[in-house]
């Protein structure tokens, strides 16, 4: 699911003070336990009725999430009071965006023709990442489609080096010749 404007400005605020905390490790698990949750549909039944008091929102909150740091904790009463806790698995995916992106990782949705195995995701990723220069996260699908070889996206790029556009490269070339 993409993420809306307040999930992007949710996450930047949180990469922001894990930046300047120098904790931008330490917030991914925590993250992960409000994401935990935000999907634990018994709990969100109660923290998202507005018959039931802040403070018992709080108080279950606290005690579903365990041990977890003060600020990770704000920000999910902050998500409560807002009433986009829900909202939180595209603030945690686009708080690793900016992570990665930080780190200087970029991301691939590559889809191929047939599922791959360790040898040929390390291939495509060594191979991507000496046309771009940049260190790369890959994302897999397959798509028969194809027929074979690999299309790969990367933010605003595309990158077809598939059986199936060069049949039709090839289609459209011998057209032309023979008009």
């Amino acid at each position: 699911m993409p993420a809306t404007v307040s999930s992007k400005r949710y996450a930047q605020a949180v990469f922001e003070i894990a930046k300047e905390k120098n904790q931008l490790e330490k917030w991914q698990p925590e993250l992960k336990r409000i994401t935990g949750l935000a999907q634990d549909s018994e709990a969100m039944s109660l923290l998202e009725n507005p018959k039931v008091p802040f403070d018992l929102k709080a108080k279950l909150a606290q005690e579903k999430l365990g041990k977890i740091s003060p600020l990770a904790l704000n920000l999910t009463y902050l998500l409560i009071l807002k009433g986009r806790l829900r909202s939180i698995p595209q603030i945690a995916d686009e708080y690793q965006r900016l992570l990665d992106e930080h780190r200087g990782i970029r991301h691939a949705e590559v889809t191929t023709a047939i599922p791959l195995d360790d040898t040929g995701k390390k291939k495509i990723a060594q191979s991507l990442e000496a046309m771009i220069g940049k260190k790369l996260s890959l994302s897999l699908k397959v798509d028969t489609d194809i027929i074979g070889g690999f299309v790969a996206r990367i933010d605003d790029s595309l990158i077809d080096c598939s059986i199936h556009s060069k049949l039709e490269q090839m289609k459209r070339s011998l057209a032309e010749a023979a008009t």
